[in-house]
């Protein structure tokens, strides 16, 4: 996200009330009508309900006009994994506002894509759809990533900040490029395009590093159009995996989990054959992840802004130390 995104997604989040979202899980539900507030409300009633995926690509491209940068073909990944937890507002039939709260587990959400159309903005829309969305989470721990204007807001709606991630933007040099027999090993080391062989034990690999089971997930993520993916196998077992895609504007790296930071640079080196001279790259870090921030400047990325990783509860323990990018912002 550039700076100037940085600050559309603030603006789009503007229609988040404090003493109205506190208590995120209460009232609600998967479609309700709201009727309008005189004065103040829509002259009519707004209707929340699921988003179908063509309605859902409409709101990618709200996001894209944001500055959010979205890849091409997040919105077909994303909406898979939860059909039910992408949530539109509709207005005389208009579409107006959205939010996502998908659910990946019994325990555990991410909620994403707060927007209302900038047309409807100010009259508390976005703030409704929030509403009749966040109870599909249940009693999930919730998780979502909030630029640091609205931090303070979204703590006072129950959410606390667990760390802080740092976008970095920037041209990776050639040196040590080319994909993988470019990249150093060992004996018994390789890295090698993620395949459909790998994707059980890359899957395995990731539930250690992500507090829910995402196979499907991953499945379609890392063998979408467009993605390309790959997995480091030491003495015949993973031991991290990343994958890039295009976006609208360059490429987006993420995730990128590893046991070592040797094997996170010979996975982002080998990601890195992708992206042609003068492609602009993004990636995500997990700030308290030091040498995740060492790799990304060590290929000649510059931290370009920050979001504000917060949950509802507590959330399962992870191997934090192998994470060196996130996979989106969007959905954790």
């Amino acid at each position: 996200m550039t700076p100037s995104g940085e600050m559309a997604r603030q603006r789009a989040e503007s229609d988040v009330d404090a003493h109205a979202v506190a208590g995120v899980a209460a009232g609600g539900g998967a479609t309700a009508t709201l009727a309008g507030r005189s004065g103040a409300g829509p002259a009519g009633g707004l209707t929340v309900r699921a988003a179908t995926l063509e309605e859902w690509r409409e709101v990618a491209e709200w996001a894209a006009a944001e500055g959010w940068n979205p890849g091409h073909g997040d919105t077909d990944c994303f909406h898979a994994t939860d059909p039910d937890g992408f949530f539109i507002g509709l207005l005389d039939g208009q579409l107006v506002s959205s939010v996502s709260v998908v659910n990946y587990s019994s325990r555990y959400a991410f909620l994403g894509y707060y927007l209302a159309h900038p047309d409807h903005r100010g009259r508390g829309l976005g703030l409704a759809t929030w509403r009749a969305a966040v109870p599909h989470a249940g009693e999930r721990t919730i998780g979502l990533d909030a630029v640091p204007e609205q931090e303070a807001t979204y703590r006072r709606a129950g959410f606390a900040t667990a760390y802080r991630t740092t976008r970095f933007r920037g041209w990776p040099g050639r040196a040590g490029r080319g994909g993988p027999a470019a990249v150093p090993g060992g004996a018994g080391v390789s890295v090698v395009p993620v395949g459909a062989e790998h994707l059980d034990e890359v899957a395995a690999y990731d539930r250690r590093c992500f507090p829910a089971d995402r196979g499907a997930f991953l499945a379609r993520w890392l063998t979408a159009p467009g993605h390309h993916a790959y997995v480091q196998v030491r003495d015949g077992r993973v031991a991290g995996y990343g994958a890039v895609r295009p976006c609208r504007d360059g490429y987006r790296v993420g995730p990128l989990f590893a046991d070592t930071s040797r094997g996170a640079e010979a996975v982002f080196d080998a990601l890195m054959g992708h992206v042609g001279p003068g492609e602009v790259v993004y990636v995500d870090v997990p700030d308290p992840h030091h040498s995740a921030r060492a790799l990304v400047v060590s290929r000649g990325l510059e931290a370009d802004s920050h979001t504000m990783r917060m949950y509802t509860g507590a959330v399962e323990a992870v191997r934090v130390e192998r994470g060196y990018a996130v996979t989106s912002l969007e959905l954790g």
